[in-house]
């Protein structure tokens, strides 16, 4: 909205200072042109906002002037700031939205305190794309319009046309009743119902949507947390998955897990090590994860994976055994 737009404009030259038509166009993605436009509007509702011509030149507002916004105390803004560092700005699309309110935060502090929070604000970062073993995590990327459309019609309370490419299968058209999105590990999900059935689909995989007139049936209030605990057990249960029993060095533990899909349980087994029941994609994931860990994990169960690993094992051993 333009309205949006002026305030974002002004947050930016008071924070910011002295700035270029170009440079406040690529920050609110929008033309040069309609800057002009958006400077000539705040100067004739009193804005004073001025240029300055010449090599260095751009526009700037006067000293001392002041937006009045909502204030926040210190660790309240350094909350804000700090989840909104990192790859925030993908979640369900708001990235627009995600930079225009943290200018808002960012102004809302007494003066004094702008500069502390933000610099504190760069000390902390959540979700790095990186962890300490330079694994990179793959962020699914889903077309703004697609999400646009999705997110009005979760919010709106509409029913929903998506095109769906599930694994395997052609694309095809479904119309949903949109319950609520559930972001995870940078990946996005739509849970819905179609035609009564509980359904969960990947935004990764929604090639379009189309937003429909006609109001969802679904409840007026929802535990989001709890039907997507209840997506996550029925998941579980309902696929090819394997549950392996392996006893694993406790300094390994970290690494198992991040292979894994889920515990479902956990003890300290008597030398020292930990036994855990683990569920795994299916028995070459479950083989391939465990072989990761060398001699640092043992499965228990079931039989056929060990088989599978003693069968490796004896592979290998020949490969580089010693000829005589």
């Amino acid at each position: 909205m333009r309205a949006d737009r002026l305030v974002s404009l002004v947050l930016l030259l008071r924070q910011r200072g002295r700035l270029t038509a170009a440079t406040l166009a690529s920050e609110l993605g929008v033309s040069t042109r309609t800057v002009l436009r958006d400077i000539e509007a705040l100067s004739a509702a009193g804005v004073p906002v001025y240029a300055e011509r010449g090599r260095h030149g751009g526009f700037a507002l006067l000293p001392g002037f002041r937006t009045e916004l909502t204030g926040l105390n210190h660790d309240e803004a350094l909350a804000l700031l700090a989840a909104g560092t990192g790859r925030g700005e993908q979640v369900f699309g708001l990235g627009s939205a995600l930079a225009s309110a943290l200018r808002k935060v960012v102004d809302a502090l007494p003066e004094g305190h702008r500069g502390t929070a933000s610099d504190a604000a760069q000390r902390l970062l959540i979700d790095p794309e990186t962890d300490l073993l330079s694994r990179r995590l793959i962020t699914e990327e889903v077309p703004d319009t697609t999400m646009i459309e999705v997110r009005r019609a979760v919010l709106a309370g509409h029913r929903l046309r998506i095109h769906y490419a599930a694994t395997g299968q052609p694309p095809q058209w479904r119309t949903v009743d949109p319950i609520g999105l559930v972001t995870v590990r940078d990946r996005a999900y739509l849970l819905a119902t179609r035609s009564g059935a509980d359904r969960t689909y990947r935004l990764s995989r929604v090639l379009a949507a189309e937003e429909l007139p006609e109001p969802a049936q679904r409840p007026n209030r929802v535990d989001l947390d709890r039907v997507w605990r209840e997506r996550c057990a029925q998941f579980l249960s309902d696929s090819d998955q394997i549950t392996v029993l392996v006893r694993v060095n406790p300094a390994r533990r970290e690494e198992l897990l991040n292979t894994a899909l889920a515990v479902r349980a956990e003890e300290p087994d008597a030398d020292g090590w930990l036994r855990l029941e683990v569920t795994f994609q299916d028995s070459r994931h479950a083989e391939w994860a465990l072989w990761q860990l060398s001699t640092d994990a043992e499965a228990l169960a079931p039989q056929s994976l060990r088989t599978s690993l003693r069968n490796r094992a004896a592979a290998m051993a020949t490969c580089y055994g010693v000829s005589s």
